[in-house]
Protein backbone atom coordinates (compact mmCIF):
# COMPACT_ATOMS: atom_id res chain seq x y z
CA UNK A 1 0.00 0.00 0.00
CA UNK A 2 1.81 3.35 -0.93
CA UNK A 3 0.47 6.58 0.35
CA UNK A 4 1.98 9.85 -1.22
CA UNK A 5 1.25 13.28 1.39
CA UNK A 6 1.74 16.08 -1.76
CA UNK A 7 1.84 19.03 0.06
CA UNK A 8 2.54 18.50 4.22
CA UNK A 9 4.56 21.74 5.33
CA UNK A 10 1.73 24.31 6.04
CA UNK A 11 0.09 20.77 8.37
CA UNK A 12 3.41 19.69 9.68
CA UNK A 13 6.46 22.15 9.26
CA UNK A 14 8.60 20.12 11.19
CA UNK A 15 6.73 20.29 14.70
CA UNK A 16 5.01 17.10 14.40
CA UNK A 17 5.18 13.17 13.51
CA UNK A 18 4.25 11.30 10.38
CA UNK A 19 4.47 8.02 12.50
CA UNK A 20 1.04 6.70 12.83
CA UNK A 21 0.47 7.34 9.15
CA UNK A 22 3.76 5.50 7.73
CA UNK A 23 2.89 2.36 9.82
CA UNK A 24 0.07 2.32 7.41
CA UNK A 25 2.10 1.63 3.90
CA UNK A 26 4.87 2.82 2.29
CA UNK A 27 4.60 6.59 2.78
CA UNK A 28 6.67 9.09 0.67
CA UNK A 29 6.05 12.64 2.07
CA UNK A 30 6.81 15.85 -0.09
CA UNK A 31 6.92 19.57 1.76
CA UNK A 32 5.42 20.73 -1.53
CA UNK A 33 4.28 19.55 -4.78
CA UNK A 34 4.37 21.40 -8.22
CA UNK A 35 1.28 20.60 -10.86
CA UNK A 36 3.66 19.46 -13.08
CA UNK A 37 4.95 16.80 -10.43
CA UNK A 38 1.98 15.60 -9.17
CA UNK A 39 1.40 12.28 -12.10
CA UNK A 40 5.32 11.63 -11.50
CA UNK A 41 5.04 11.36 -7.40
CA UNK A 42 1.73 9.72 -7.24
CA UNK A 43 1.19 7.46 -10.31
CA UNK A 44 1.89 4.70 -8.17
CA UNK A 45 -0.32 5.87 -5.15
CA UNK A 46 -2.89 4.05 -3.49
CA UNK A 47 -3.77 6.54 -1.59
CA UNK A 48 -3.52 10.18 -2.23
CA UNK A 49 -3.63 13.15 0.39
CA UNK A 50 -3.52 17.07 -0.27
CA UNK A 51 -3.84 19.98 1.33
CA UNK A 52 -3.69 22.64 -1.55
CA UNK A 53 -2.57 20.72 -4.26
CA UNK A 54 -5.22 20.40 -7.08
CA UNK A 55 -6.55 16.86 -8.20
CA UNK A 56 -8.33 18.17 -11.27
CA UNK A 57 -10.27 15.55 -13.41
CA UNK A 58 -6.73 15.55 -15.71
CA UNK A 59 -4.85 15.09 -12.67
CA UNK A 60 -6.56 12.21 -11.80
CA UNK A 61 -6.46 10.62 -15.04
CA UNK A 62 -2.88 10.26 -14.80
CA UNK A 63 -3.31 8.24 -11.71
CA UNK A 64 -4.50 5.21 -12.14
CA UNK A 65 -4.24 3.40 -9.19
CA UNK A 66 -5.45 5.69 -6.69
CA UNK A 67 -8.57 4.53 -4.97
CA UNK A 68 -8.77 7.13 -2.14
CA UNK A 69 -7.78 10.82 -1.57
CA UNK A 70 -7.81 12.06 1.98
CA UNK A 71 -8.17 16.25 1.59
CA UNK A 72 -5.64 17.64 5.03
CA UNK A 73 -8.81 20.29 5.35
CA UNK A 74 -12.66 20.67 5.77
CA UNK A 75 -13.02 22.30 2.40
CA UNK A 76 -12.83 20.23 -0.25
CA UNK A 77 -12.78 22.27 -3.28
CA UNK A 78 -8.93 21.12 -4.57
CA UNK A 79 -10.45 17.76 -5.63
CA UNK A 80 -12.50 17.40 -8.98
CA UNK A 81 -15.53 15.43 -6.86
CA UNK A 82 -17.68 14.52 -9.75
CA UNK A 83 -14.43 12.77 -11.55
CA UNK A 84 -13.57 11.11 -8.51
CA UNK A 85 -17.16 9.21 -7.76
CA UNK A 86 -16.70 8.31 -11.39
CA UNK A 87 -13.56 6.42 -10.69
CA UNK A 88 -15.06 5.05 -7.85
CA UNK A 89 -12.27 6.74 -5.73
CA UNK A 90 -13.15 7.60 -1.88
CA UNK A 91 -12.78 11.38 -0.38
CA UNK A 92 -12.71 12.23 2.59
CA UNK A 93 -12.25 15.26 4.19
CA UNK A 94 -11.26 16.78 8.28
CA UNK A 95 -13.98 18.63 9.61
CA UNK A 96 -13.95 20.01 13.00
CA UNK A 97 -10.76 19.99 14.04
CA UNK A 98 -9.79 23.39 15.22
CA UNK A 99 -12.85 25.87 15.75
CA UNK A 100 -11.04 27.00 19.10
CA UNK A 101 -8.35 28.08 17.25
CA UNK A 102 -10.06 30.02 14.51
CA UNK A 103 -12.60 31.24 17.12
CA UNK A 104 -9.22 32.39 18.80
CA UNK A 105 -7.87 34.54 15.84
CA UNK A 106 -11.63 35.91 15.07
CA UNK A 107 -11.37 37.48 18.73
CA UNK A 108 -7.09 38.47 18.17
CA UNK A 109 -8.30 40.52 15.44
CA UNK A 110 -10.82 42.14 17.54
CA UNK A 111 -8.42 43.14 20.05
CA UNK A 112 -5.82 44.56 17.43
CA UNK A 113 -8.50 46.52 16.29
CA UNK A 114 -10.33 47.77 20.22
CA UNK A 115 -6.90 47.75 21.90
CA UNK A 116 -4.58 49.24 19.00
CA UNK A 117 -1.64 46.97 20.84
CA UNK A 118 1.18 46.87 17.93
CA UNK A 119 0.15 50.71 17.28
CA UNK A 120 0.74 51.82 21.16
CA UNK A 121 3.89 49.17 21.19
CA UNK A 122 5.79 50.76 18.63
CA UNK A 123 5.34 54.51 19.79
CA UNK A 124 6.60 52.96 23.02
CA UNK A 125 9.95 51.51 21.65
CA UNK A 126 9.99 54.65 19.44
CA UNK A 127 10.57 56.75 22.84
CA UNK A 128 7.21 58.34 22.84
CA UNK A 129 6.32 57.33 26.54
CA UNK A 130 9.83 58.28 28.37
CA UNK A 131 9.45 61.57 26.64
CA UNK A 132 5.82 62.09 27.51
CA UNK A 133 4.48 64.49 29.87
CA UNK A 134 1.90 62.08 31.72
CA UNK A 135 1.86 58.77 33.04
CA UNK A 136 -0.33 57.39 30.06
CA UNK A 137 -1.01 58.27 26.00
CA UNK A 138 -3.09 56.89 23.86
CA UNK A 139 -2.91 57.33 20.21
CA UNK A 140 -6.00 55.86 19.20
CA UNK A 141 -9.68 55.81 20.69
CA UNK A 142 -9.76 52.44 22.38
CA UNK A 143 -13.18 50.66 22.67
CA UNK A 144 -14.77 48.16 25.12
CA UNK A 145 -16.19 45.15 23.90
CA UNK A 146 -18.90 45.26 26.37
CA UNK A 147 -22.46 46.07 25.40
CA UNK A 148 -21.47 46.10 21.63
CA UNK A 149 -23.29 43.79 19.46
CA UNK A 150 -21.32 41.00 17.91
CA UNK A 151 -23.09 39.67 14.15
CA UNK A 152 -21.90 35.89 13.42
CA UNK A 153 -22.90 35.04 9.58
CA UNK A 154 -23.20 31.37 9.59
CA UNK A 155 -23.87 29.38 13.05
CA UNK A 156 -21.42 25.95 12.70
CA UNK A 157 -18.67 24.65 15.30
CA UNK A 158 -16.81 28.03 14.43
CA UNK A 159 -19.44 30.41 14.71
CA UNK A 160 -20.67 29.06 17.95
CA UNK A 161 -17.55 28.91 19.52
CA UNK A 162 -17.28 33.10 18.70
CA UNK A 163 -20.81 33.82 19.79
CA UNK A 164 -19.63 31.83 23.24
CA UNK A 165 -16.31 33.96 23.46
CA UNK A 166 -18.53 37.22 22.78
CA UNK A 167 -21.07 36.51 25.25
CA UNK A 168 -18.48 36.28 28.07
CA UNK A 169 -16.94 39.31 27.02
CA UNK A 170 -20.48 40.57 27.81
CA UNK A 171 -21.27 40.95 24.00
CA UNK A 172 -24.90 41.16 22.57
CA UNK A 173 -24.78 38.01 19.69
CA UNK A 174 -27.08 38.48 16.64
CA UNK A 175 -27.13 35.58 14.53
CA UNK A 176 -27.88 34.85 10.62
CA UNK A 177 -28.34 31.65 9.50
CA UNK A 178 -30.00 30.43 6.27
CA UNK A 179 -33.26 29.19 8.30
CA UNK A 180 -34.16 30.68 11.28
CA UNK A 181 -32.77 29.23 14.99
CA UNK A 182 -34.81 29.47 18.01
CA UNK A 183 -33.64 28.82 21.88
CA UNK A 184 -30.35 30.48 21.46
CA UNK A 185 -30.23 32.24 24.89
CA UNK A 186 -29.75 34.84 26.87
CA UNK A 187 -28.18 37.39 24.77
CA UNK A 188 -28.31 35.85 21.58
CA UNK A 189 -31.09 35.73 18.80
CA UNK A 190 -31.49 34.95 15.13
CA UNK A 191 -32.34 37.82 12.85
CA UNK A 192 -32.25 38.48 8.74
CA UNK A 193 -29.25 39.56 7.12
CA UNK A 194 -29.91 43.33 6.34
CA UNK A 195 -31.00 43.62 10.05
CA UNK A 196 -27.87 41.77 11.32
CA UNK A 197 -25.68 44.57 8.95
CA UNK A 198 -27.40 47.44 10.28
CA UNK A 199 -27.18 46.46 14.19
CA UNK A 200 -24.10 44.92 14.30
CA UNK A 201 -21.21 46.79 15.42
CA UNK A 202 -18.83 44.00 14.89
CA UNK A 203 -19.98 41.28 11.90
CA UNK A 204 -17.84 38.04 11.55
CA UNK A 205 -17.83 35.90 8.40
CA UNK A 206 -18.11 31.92 9.09
CA UNK A 207 -20.61 31.07 6.33
CA UNK A 208 -19.72 28.32 3.70
CA UNK A 209 -18.30 29.60 0.20
CA UNK A 210 -21.49 28.60 -1.88
CA UNK A 211 -22.82 30.47 -5.23
CA UNK A 212 -25.43 32.14 -2.63
CA UNK A 213 -22.59 33.62 -0.42
CA UNK A 214 -19.87 34.42 -3.28
CA UNK A 215 -19.35 38.28 -3.23
CA UNK A 216 -22.13 38.87 -0.70
CA UNK A 217 -20.23 41.08 1.36
CA UNK A 218 -19.70 43.85 -1.39
CA UNK A 219 -21.09 47.68 -1.39
CA UNK A 220 -24.58 46.78 -1.55
CA UNK A 221 -24.30 44.80 1.77
CA UNK A 222 -21.22 47.44 3.25
CA UNK A 223 -23.59 50.20 2.94
CA UNK A 224 -26.01 48.70 5.32
CA UNK A 225 -23.10 48.59 8.02
CA UNK A 226 -23.11 51.17 10.84
CA UNK A 227 -20.49 53.90 10.30
CA UNK A 228 -17.15 52.56 12.36
CA UNK A 229 -18.50 49.42 11.94
CA UNK A 230 -15.71 46.28 11.98
CA UNK A 231 -16.04 43.01 9.69
CA UNK A 232 -14.11 40.02 10.30
CA UNK A 233 -13.34 37.41 7.69
CA UNK A 234 -11.18 34.11 8.73
CA UNK A 235 -14.28 32.13 6.43
CA UNK A 236 -13.01 32.09 2.66
CA UNK A 237 -11.67 35.06 0.40
CA UNK A 238 -14.01 35.09 -1.98
CA UNK A 239 -17.23 35.57 0.78
CA UNK A 240 -15.80 39.26 0.04
CA UNK A 241 -15.75 41.62 -3.08
CA UNK A 242 -12.06 42.96 -2.55
CA UNK A 243 -12.35 45.80 -4.57
CA UNK A 244 -15.14 47.00 -2.90
CA UNK A 245 -14.36 46.50 0.31
CA UNK A 246 -11.22 48.09 0.15
CA UNK A 247 -12.96 51.00 -1.27
CA UNK A 248 -15.41 51.05 1.43
CA UNK A 249 -12.33 51.08 4.12
CA UNK A 250 -10.10 53.81 2.17
CA UNK A 251 -13.12 55.92 2.24
CA UNK A 252 -12.79 55.77 6.29
CA UNK A 253 -16.05 54.07 6.63
CA UNK A 254 -15.36 51.37 8.58
CA UNK A 255 -12.31 49.00 9.68
CA UNK A 256 -11.31 44.95 8.87
CA UNK A 257 -9.65 42.22 9.93
CA UNK A 258 -9.33 39.25 7.38
CA UNK A 259 -7.76 36.08 7.45
CA UNK A 260 -8.33 35.18 3.95
CA UNK A 261 -8.47 36.69 0.69
CA UNK A 262 -9.87 35.64 -2.70
CA UNK A 263 -6.06 34.21 -3.93
CA UNK A 264 -3.24 32.88 -1.57
CA UNK A 265 -0.66 33.83 -2.25
CA UNK A 266 -2.49 37.13 -3.22
CA UNK A 267 -1.55 38.82 -5.79
CA UNK A 268 0.71 42.07 -5.03
CA UNK A 269 -2.28 44.33 -7.02
CA UNK A 270 -4.69 43.04 -4.17
CA UNK A 271 -6.24 46.05 -3.10
CA UNK A 272 -6.43 45.02 0.44
CA UNK A 273 -2.89 45.16 0.97
CA UNK A 274 -2.76 48.59 0.53
CA UNK A 275 -6.52 49.61 1.82
CA UNK A 276 -5.93 51.81 5.44
CA UNK A 277 -8.14 50.56 8.58
CA UNK A 278 -7.44 46.83 8.11
CA UNK A 279 -5.34 43.76 10.02
CA UNK A 280 -4.36 40.93 7.71
CA UNK A 281 -3.33 37.84 8.54
CA UNK A 282 -2.17 34.57 5.58
CA UNK A 283 -4.85 32.51 6.37
CA UNK A 284 -3.21 31.24 10.12
CA UNK A 285 -6.72 30.92 12.04
CA UNK A 286 -6.65 27.44 11.68
CA UNK A 287 -2.79 26.78 12.23
CA UNK A 288 -2.52 26.18 16.08
CA UNK A 289 -0.29 23.35 16.95
CA UNK A 290 -3.04 22.08 18.74
CA UNK A 291 -5.48 22.28 15.67
CA UNK A 292 -2.44 21.24 13.36
CA UNK A 293 -2.30 17.98 15.42
CA UNK A 294 -6.15 16.96 15.33
CA UNK A 295 -6.05 17.36 12.03
CA UNK A 296 -3.38 15.24 11.79
CA UNK A 297 -4.64 12.39 14.06
CA UNK A 298 -8.35 13.14 12.24
CA UNK A 299 -6.48 12.49 8.58
CA UNK A 300 -4.85 9.49 10.15
CA UNK A 301 -8.17 7.71 11.27
CA UNK A 302 -9.81 8.47 8.08
CA UNK A 303 -7.06 6.57 6.28
CA UNK A 304 -6.90 3.71 9.23
CA UNK A 305 -11.08 3.97 8.42
CA UNK A 306 -10.95 3.46 4.69
CA UNK A 307 -8.24 0.68 4.82
CA UNK A 308 -10.76 -1.37 7.74
CA UNK A 309 -13.18 -0.91 4.87
CA UNK A 310 -15.48 1.26 6.98
CA UNK A 311 -14.90 5.18 5.29
CA UNK A 312 -15.63 8.11 7.73
CA UNK A 313 -15.83 11.57 7.32
CA UNK A 314 -16.51 10.88 2.98
CA UNK A 315 -17.76 13.69 1.34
Amino acid sequence: MKIVVLDSFTLNPGDLSWQALSQLGNCQIYPHTLPSEVASRAHDADIVLTNKTVLSAQTLASLPKVKYIGVLATGTNVVDLDCAKQRGIVVTNVPGYGPDAVAQMVFAHILAHCQQVNLHDQAVKQGQWTQGRDFCFTLSPLMSLKGKTLGVIGFGDIGQQVAHLALAFGMNVIIHTPKPKQGLGENMRWCELDTLLREADIVSLHCPLTPQTKLFINAKTLSLLKAGALLINTARGDLVNETELALWLNQQRGFAGIDVLSSEPPQADNPLLTAKNITITPHIAWATREARLNLLNIAVENVQAYLKGVPIHCV
